[in-house]
């Protein structure tokens, strides 16, 4: 088994769990989505709401390993769940009837 070389103890129980999840249920997103966690902080995804708005259908559930970013604006309402939001991203989502988890 790789080494974790993270210092951040909340991400290292999440890269965890994720695992775990996968290990479960048998889906493979888990496992992408720790092993995308588990890079260099420069190489996560850093997706602004105007990519939400333009690929986002109302209603969906979207899952972004890195951070949302608060460029552009949504109008859908989309639960997003992402390790980190802008301030004004997480005010974006919620004005518009969405939930940044």
């Amino acid at each position: 088994m790789k080494a974790i070389r993270k210092t951040d103890l909340a991400l290292i129980a999440l890269i965890n769990d994720l695992k775990a999840a996968e290990r479960d249920t048998g889906a493979a997103i888990w496992r992408d989505i720790a092993e995308r966690l588990e890079k260099p902080r420069r190489n996560w995804a850093e997706t602004n709401l105007s990519k939400l708005e333009r690929y986002a259908q109302d209603g969906d559930v979207i899952v972004i390993p890195g951070k949302v970013l608060a460029a552009g604006s949504i109008a859908k309402k989309v639960t997003v769940a992402a390790y980190s939001f802008s301030e004004a991203a997480a005010e974006g989502i919620k004005a518009a009837g969405g939930k940044a988890v």
